[in-house]
């Protein structure tokens, strides 16, 4: 976390997973919704091909739609909505760092504006995003049928890696932020992390893979 003082206008980009929380939140979101569906239950069992279909192309997007589709599609929009409004309850109690809280309560307190940026889908991300105070959130879409069920499939492009990249490279050329600090914790948001005055690699190896020198290793740990 930066200790000089705010500059007006700075910017201060969140990644989700692992990054605020302690884990991965898409399958355990599939899971909650499915569990007042147990009959639907045995639709995890398409993990095993969809993997190895993605161990084939290696598309995330892909992969993403196809077991959002083959889990949760057809369900309606109510349903999926109170569910998301449940899980991101429990996430928020015990499913994120508290380091993470404090350096998004600091950049607040300094005037930063706060993104959230996420590969994860907004079925619930931007509940996520709301919750925490954050301005603005970013992430990969999922498409709707006419009738208001879930088709599943990806909207957009996956908010991964270099889309993420490309997403928050638009962002900055339209709003010229005096300053940017980004977290993430994967080697695919290394290029948006690049991008930034100062970025903060959590959880990972203390010397980074083809880290900039402006990218710190920051080693978060505390639950909330």
């Amino acid at each position: 976390m930066p200790h000089e003082a705010a500059r007006s206008g700075a910017l201060a980009v969140f990644d989700l997973d692992g990054t605020i929380t302690r884990h991965d939140t898409l399958l355990p979101f599939i899971i909650s919704c499915l569990v007042l569906r147990p009959w639907r239950l045995p639709l995890l069992l398409s993990l095993l091909p969809l993997s190895l279909g993605f161990l084939l192309h290696r598309d995330h997007g892909r992969f993403k739609g196809k077991l959002i589709r083959a889990t949760l599609g057809g369900l309606p929009r109510a349903y999926l909505e109170g569910r998301a409004v449940r899980f991101v309850q429990r996430l928020l109690q015990s499913g994120v760092f508290a380091e993470a809280l404090q350096a998004i309560a600091q950049h607040r307190a300094r005037g930063d504006k706060l993104l959230l940026m996420s590969a994860s889908v907004d079925l619930y991300v931007p509940m996520i995003g709301h919750a925490l105070g954050f301005g603005q959130t970013l992430c990969s879409q999922v498409r709707w049928r006419p009738d208001g069920r879930l088709d599943g499939r990806l909207a957009t492009a996956n908010c991964r890696g270099e889309e993420k990249r490309r997403c928050l490279q638009a962002l900055l050329a339209r709003d010229h932020p005096a300053a940017v600090y980004a977290y993430g914790n994967s080697r695919a948001d290394l290029p948006h992390l690049r991008l930034a005055s100062q970025g903060f690699f959590v959880n990972g190896p203390a010397r980074l893979p083809q880290a900039s020198p402006a990218i710190q290793a920051l080693r978060w740990s505390q639950r909330c």
